[in-house]
């Protein structure tokens, strides 16, 4: 996916701008849940609810409207994952931009990059940070799915383990999507 010359100078400006304020004191805590008061896009959001507030952004940021596309964040013993589906199996278009942005998230994460979500939410994501740090012990892949497509993220290390819980945790929040923020088989 192709992004435009000026919302990917905007995206990094408003990542570095972003991760410079983070500092232990001031940043979003790497552990626990987040809530919607933590986030400073919160007190703005519509009676649509906080996951509504985020749609315009997430539009722009992810490439296709989210009112056509339905995201789930699956917490796994060894990772998660990321997963986008069309809501109308006839929607062709959102489908093709929704398999081109997972397969380029999955890049990106790979190379440390968490611009995207920081655009989309305003803020550096818990966990996104050691995810950075962590890089070389993440794994992310791709797959497609019936309507949509996966980023599948796993690691053996017990550090970015947390972390990826942490971020996808934080997603669900986010996202209000209400997937399960326990991890099945009891990690």
């Amino acid at each position: 996916m192709k992004v435009p010359r000026i919302l990917a100078a905007g995206i990094v400006a408003m990542a570095a701008g972003l991760a410079a304020a983070q500092t232990p004191a001031s940043g979003p805590a790497e552990k626990g849940a987040p809530s919607h008061a933590d986030c400073p896009m919160a007190a703005d959001a519509p009676s649509g609810g906080h996951a509504h507030a985020l749609e315009p952004r997430g539009d722009e940021g992810m490439g296709f409207s989210q009112a056509k596309t339905t995201h789930h964040f699956r917490l796994r013993a060894d990772g998660g994952a990321i997963e986008v589906t069309v809501r109308d199996a006839n929607d062709t278009e959102s489908l093709g931009r929704i398999r081109a942005h997972l397969a380029h998230v999955r890049e990106m994460f790979a190379a440390g990059n968490f611009s995207i979500p920081i655009f989309v939410h305003g803020r550096m994501p818990p966990g996104s940070a050691t995810m950075k740090r962590r890089a070389g012990s993440i794994r992310y892949g791709y797959e497609d799915v019936p309507g949509g497509g996966r980023v599948v993220i796993s690691t053996d290390d017990l550090d970015a383990l947390d972390a990826v819980h942490d971020f996808l945790r934080f997603q669900i929040v986010e996202h209000e999507t209400g997937d399960p923020s326990a991890v099945p088989e009891g990690r």
